[in-house]
């Protein structure tokens, strides 16, 4: 078993909580992480697989099964099957408010987290697993070998980067197919899958509506309703641009990345490493990955942007705490990086922060006093000394 970076934050909240709903994409290792840890909670726990016809049969007459069970903890696996319960779930927590009653897993879907926040408001804390991060798996796979494959487990574990590449492939098609559909995305698999296809020329890039709309012939309502939903699901990330300084010229649309680098490259079929680093893809490749690795572990009171203007000055990562930016970041597919001066100059629009160019493995060195270089190895480090990371 990987232990998770997640592990100690579950357990502090299902202490403290009623009810957790610990939310991710399939094949995540949800099932798997609760499973592991439920010798670590000081209760009987009964599991409910929603997807199981026997467990569905239990919850005929849910409130009477589960109010005579309300001294275990209930673990209610692919909840967002039977969104009836929230409802029934508030009543029974406000009859017995005790800590450690529900955990609830399932795949984001529009539905659940509208459901769940209306009726179990106060009630309940959301947390989300992510695909593996390289920190947790870091003495097992070189960067290389996670970068390549992504942090799915399945893909990640597999015994070549052929069968890794494969298996990403058939949970493709099988998210687009049936995965979705059961979500409550209404829309044809072709649709779908002419929608990932073109997010690999996206990825990395500012989100321009109006012509993702007109290569896929759809209007931009109905396109970006798509994306908000493949955002809910954890499928793609809407990095958001920072714009508080209204003196400034500065872009306002968000920046598009597909989460987990394994399922970008399976879309863009590159199934070595050798084939990716010859790819005119690698440098946004890159850059989505380095953003998922650190976006994955921020701090619960960080909040993640871009920074452009108009003039061009940009970073491609800035953290901000209280609304105070706090670290720019420049991704740098070489170990030979450059600043160029339009970087310098959106560190000091945002109040001479400082700034790290993160490589893929050159070793650590200062540029400036207030720049310096790091490698994903090193990292951590920086953004732990500046507690920007849980």
């Amino acid at each position: 078993m990987i232990e998770r970076f997640l592990t100690s934050e579950i357990l502090e909240q299902v202490a403290d909580m009623p009810a957790i709903a610990l939310l991710g994409p399939r094949q995540v290792g949800k099932t798997t992480l609760i499973k592991f840890l439920v010798s670590r909670i000081p209760k009987n726990v009964i599991f409910l697989d929603l997807e199981s016809n026997q467990d569905r049969n239990r919850l005929q007459d849910a409130e009477l099964y589960l109010s005579e069970r309300e001294n275990n903890l209930i673990v209610i696996d692919e909840v967002q099957r039977m969104p009836e319960l929230f409802p029934l779930l508030r009543s029974l927590i406000d009859r017995h408010r005790i800590p450690s009653r529900f955990i609830l897993l399932g795949s984001a879907s529009p539905e659940l987290l509208q459901r769940s926040s209306e009726s179990l408001a106060g009630r309940i804390t959301y947390l989300a697993l992510q695909p593996l991060h390289w920190g947790e798996i870091s003495s097992i796979f070189s960067y290389q070998q996670h970068w390549l494959r992504g942090g799915y487990p399945e893909m990640l574990l597999a015994t070549s980067d052929k069968s890794s590449n494969r298996r990403m492939n058939d949970f493709i098609s099988t998210y687009i197919e049936r995965d979705l559909p059961l979500l409550g995305l209404a829309v044809s698999p072709l649709v779908i899958r002419n929608l990932f296809t073109m997010l690999i020329s996206v990825h990395g890039n500012v989100l321009n509506m109006a012509d993702l709309s007109r290569s896929l012939a759809l209007s931009s309502p109905t396109v970006s309703r798509y994306l908000d939903f493949l955002e809910n699901a954890f499928i793609i990330r809407r990095l958001q641009p920072y714009y508080v300084n209204i003196n400034k010229r500065l872009t306002k649309l968000p920046k598009l990345y597909i989460r987990d680098s394994g399922m970008f490259h399976a879309l863009a079929d590159i199934s070595t490493y050798e084939s990716l680093t010859g790819n005119l893809l690698v440098g946004s490749s890159f850059e989505g990955y380095v953003i998922q690795q650190i976006i994955a572990q921020l701090a619960y009171n960080m909040r993640p942007y871009f920074y452009r203007t108009a003039d061009g000055n940009e970073l491609d990562l800035l953290l901000v705490r209280g609304g105070v930016p706090v670290l720019g970041i420049e991704i740098k597919y070489s170990n030979s990086p450059k600043l160029s001066r339009g970087n310098y100059i959106a560190s000091k629009d945002l109040g001479n922060i400082p700034l790290l160019i993160l490589t893929p493995s050159a070793s650590d060195y200062k540029i400036s006093e207030n720049v310096n270089v790091c490698s994903l190895q090193t990292l951590n480090s920086y953004l732990l000394n500046m507690n920007l990371i849980g």
